[in-house]
């Protein structure tokens, strides 16, 4: 009778991850939950109004995002610490996507706007109940950094007209907004300038300096975050408390946020036309990629430093449901914020209930002090988001990889290019695109080694780089790739050189260590092979052949085609009993 309950309780948690933490709940986390969940809301409050105004749309939209996904997401994800809601990249994504249906500031903008976080909910959700996580591995470290950095310069550009209090209309284009930029920079307003500017000063010093200055004076960790985390809010209060008793919106023309509604978010119905969601479905299904990239691999990073696990197709579904919440609730697409759950994280959260905590305080924050932020000047805004996305710019991956690998290297600046020539959108699949064409060129051109023995041992190694024995009548290569469609014919090309260059050459080694696959493909290249090297008097061995490559070649007959006896353990057995060495 007991083991029904608990067979159903085991059940319930693999798909809602915080019954276990809220069955074992400890009093002794309380105190870092609530810290964290303070400490956040303090950093998210003036964040989510920035990428609100950033993705196109008012900034309480930002707000109301911040509220039923952060408390929708630590129910049914499985990261402890993770801080979800608006991020930059997304929310460039977002206006990159929806303003070429509507314009900014309309009705029919924000309808979008909740619609395409239904859509990207709905995509991720499916995503994770077909236990497709792993499809995020076809956008590769050079092609998300590459992506990234191009956006951030984007991003940071798109904010210079609030710095600058300039009229500019948006644009994806960057080099539009860089001509549009310098064509109007004549009309700069000067005090919004300087207060932008101090506002990136003091969000610039509260981040490294009087952290090293407070690390000095003998100050924990745990006293300087909540210090050091506190610049965004400081600014969006200073900021507002200038502009409000002297009145510079009035008479220096500082352009300022205005009248936030106030009460809880109402429920918002996004529209179910098939023809706006067919317009919508390839920018949905970029952001649902590059946020769940984003969110997950944070997720991931913390969890590791707790030994925690994370499971990627549950974390599509946590990602979706909140997408979900966000569009039924008046917010836009969001995901994990790497930065925010580095400070959760720092902070002390030891549960989901930092986030839930988080969430209702935005609540409480929306409900009743929405009307401290008509002064909030959009510069200050605009220096948080600029301070924010400066730091995703990342050359330093791009010179690793062009040290290591000049094919990510040349996916990392595709990318880049793509991204600020042709648009967000456009420059992720192109680099997608890229980096997959390179990844087939490189893999149709395996790395071929000539083995030998390598002194008595019985260890083969390859002839260019060890000192070996070889067999003038027995030549022995290594593929050190599977074979596939891509590269059979140059496996092929290989050994008709070599063999044309060893006219003594009776027997034929393929070594299949490194071998753990052989497709249709391949397979028809070597039974032609076969049958072409008999006719000159060659005959044609394996050795090393896996468990798993073997069981497909005995399922279709090829063992029998090649011979039994063709078939080696190791190559050690192969060349004694071939070539006597």
């Amino acid at each position: 009778m007991t083991s029904l309950p608990k067979s159903l309780t085991t059940r319930l948690q693999q798909y809602i991850p915080a019954l276990d933490w809220l069955r074992h709940y400890q009093s002794k986390h309380l105190f870092g939950d609530i810290t964290a969940g303070i400490i956040v809301t303090s950093l998210l409050i003036p964040q989510s109004m920035a990428y609100a105004l950033l993705a196109g749309l008012p900034p309480h939209v930002g707000l109301y995002a911040s509220i039923f996904p952060a408390i929708i997401y630590p129910l049914l994800g499985t990261s402890r610490v993770l801080a979800v809601g608006p991020a930059a990249v997304d929310s460039l994504m977002v206006a990159a996507a929806i303003a070429k249906f509507a314009p900014q500031g309309s009705s029919e903008y924000l309808v979008l706007a909740i619609t395409l976080a239904l859509l990207v909910g709905i995509i991720e959700i499916g995503m994770g109940a077909l236990r497709m996580g792993f499809l995020v591995n076809f956008l590769s470290r050079s092609v998300i950094s590459g992506f990234i950095s191009g956006a951030a310069i984007i991003i940071g550009f798109s904010q210079v007209k609030h710095l600058l209090g300039l009229k500019i209309p948006a644009t994806e284009s960057f080099i539009e907004l860089l001509t549009l930029i310098v064509s109007k920079i004549s009309e700069v307003n000067w005090v919004t300038l300087g207060l932008g500017l101090a506002s990136m000063g003091i969000l610039l010093y509260f981040n490294q300096p009087l952290v090293k200055q407070l690390k000095r004076q003998g100050w924990s960790d745990q006293k300087i975050l909540p210090v050091s985390k506190s610049a965004p809010l400081l600014v969006v209060i200073l900021g507002s408390l200038l502009v409000s008793i002297f009145q510079w919106d009035q008479g220096l023309g500082i352009r300022v946020v205005g009248m936030v509604p106030s009460g809880f978010p109402p429920l918002t119905i996004p529209t179910f036309d098939l023809q706006i969601w067919r317009s919508l479905l390839p920018a949905a299904l970029a952001i649902a990629l590059v946020g769940y990239m984003e969110g997950f691999s944070g997720a991931q990073a913390f969890a590791s430093k707790r030994r925690e696990k994370i499971d990627p197709n549950q974390e599509l579904i946590a990602f979706g449901a909140a997408n979900v919440g966000a569009a039924f609730s008046g917010g836009y697409p969001v995901t994990g914020g790497v930065s925010r759950s580095a400070v959760s994280f720092s902070a002390g959260a030891n549960t989901g209930l930092a986030s839930i905590i988080t969430g209702i305080l935005v609540a409480i924050t929306v409900m009743f002090l929405t009307s401290w932020f008509y002064f909030l000047p959009q510069t200050c805004l605009a220096a948080i988001i600029i301070t924010a996305v400066y730091k995703l710019i990342d050359f330093a991956t791009l010179k690793r990889m062009w040290n290591y690998d000049k094919a990510d290297a040349i996916a990392w600046l595709f990318t880049f290019g793509a991204v600020l020539g042709l648009g967000v959108e456009k420059g992720i699949i192109f680099g997608a695109m890229v980096a997959l064409s390179l990844h087939l060129w490189h893999t149709s051109r395996p790395h071929i080694a000539i083995v030998g023995r390598l002194g008595n041992s019985e260890h083969f190694r390859n002839v260019l780089r060890y000192e070996v024995k070889t067999s003038p009548q027995v030549l022995a290569i290594r593929v050190d790739a599977s074979l596939y469609f891509a590269n059979a014919k140059y496996m092929e090309n290989f050994l008709n050189r070599e063999i044309s260059d060893r006219p003594v050459v009776t027997s034929i080694l393929l070594v299949c260590s490194a071998v753990n696959l052989i497709d249709a493909s391949a397979l028809e290249v070597l039974e032609s092979l076969i049958a072409d090297l008999r006719t000159l008097g060659i005959n044609f061995y394996f050795s090393e052949v896996k468990g798993p490559v073997m069981d497909k070649l005995l399922k279709i007959g090829f063992v029998d085609y090649a011979g039994r006896d063709h078939f080696f353990l190791s190559t050690d057995i192969a060349m004694r009993e071939l070539a006597g060495i």
